[in-house]
């Protein structure tokens, strides 16, 4: 099994709403805000390549939205899918399969596309099946007032309509072990309803695609939760538990919103779980 960053573009959010109840003299510290109060943001998905099976792990925002949607997003940069999946020799048609770890737009954007003539929407991965699980997919498919501005239904309903939609069978408590795409799969329920958690074992070594657990290593302190969760509550004590659960056993992060740290460990320390060290992906995977 291998695995390859996939960075399929950049952007900026808003610093106040990704750290949450924090002062902005805290955070600005690790994640620097811009006169807007912004600050950098990643979308780094993860190909992984298995036998037969190559994987998408989530696809970025897509560019099927409008100037003014973007226009909120602050795009930089000039990273995509298809440049990043050149440089390590694969094409999107190559891709048997896309997993999501949640469908929020910035995850799932990417997935679908406008067709030919822009009089529709249709799969971005013609040869792939998407997959998500039942009780997330209710949970975009009937948004509650807070989240329904990040589910979009140009980004989730092709899916199901293309045929090429498929849902990982759950397992009783929150980790599925060797999962129908041959991982294990953390779930968490503090950011939304059953975000999915790719864990990978590599040579010894075990790696987490973070998704929105931890979007960035200035994440790492307990209470600095997003304003977008739905229960940052939940979230505190999800977060506490797998750091450290991390920290215990040498897990690899790799961080999917950090824009200048791609994989990190962690380590114990008298204020609790701090970041330990950060590694370029080439240096531990490729």
């Amino acid at each position: 099994m291998k695995l390859y960053p996939i960075e399929s573009g950049n952007f900026k959010l808003d610093g106040g709403a990704m750290f949450g109840v924090v002062p902005k003299t805290i955070w600005n510290r690790t994640n620097p805000a811009d006169e807007n109060n912004q600050i950098d943001m990643a979308a780094r998905c993860m190909l992984i390549e298995d036998g037969k099976k190559l994987i998408l792990v989530d696809t970025g925002m897509g560019d099927k939205q409008s100037d003014k949607f973007f226009g909120y997003y602050s795009l930089w940069g000039d990273n995509s899918i298809d440049k990043s999946l050149e440089k390590y020799g694969f094409h999107r048609d190559d891709i048997t399969d896309v997993f999501l770890t949640h469908l929020h737009f910035d995850h799932v954007g990417g997935a679908i596309k406008w067709n030919k003539d822009r009089t529709g929407y249709q799969p971005a991965f013609k040869n792939a099946h998407f997959w998500t699980n039942d009780n997330h997919w209710e949970w975009a498919t009937k948004p509650n007032a807070r989240e329904k501005a990040s589910f979009l239904t140009e980004n989730i309903m092709p899916m199901q309509e293309s045929g090429q939609l498929k849902f990982i069978e759950r397992p009783e408590g929150d980790f599925k072990k060797n999962s129908e795409l041959g991982f294990d799969i953390l779930f968490a329920d503090g950011h939304t309803e059953k975000q999915m958690l790719p864990t990978i074992h590599i040579d010894g070594k075990t790696f987490v695609f973070m998704a929105d657990l931890l979007p960035t290593a200035g994440h790492i302190p307990l209470p600095y939760v997003m304003g977008y969760d739905t229960r940052p509550l939940l979230t505190l004590d999800e977060k506490s538990k797998f750091l450290n659960e991390a920290a215990d056993n040498g897990y690899y992060l790799i961080l999917e919103h950090d824009a200048h740290n791609e994989i990190i460990t962690v380590q114990h320390t008298e204020k609790g779980v701090r970041l330990k060290d950060t590694f370029k992906w080439q240096d531990l995977l490729t």
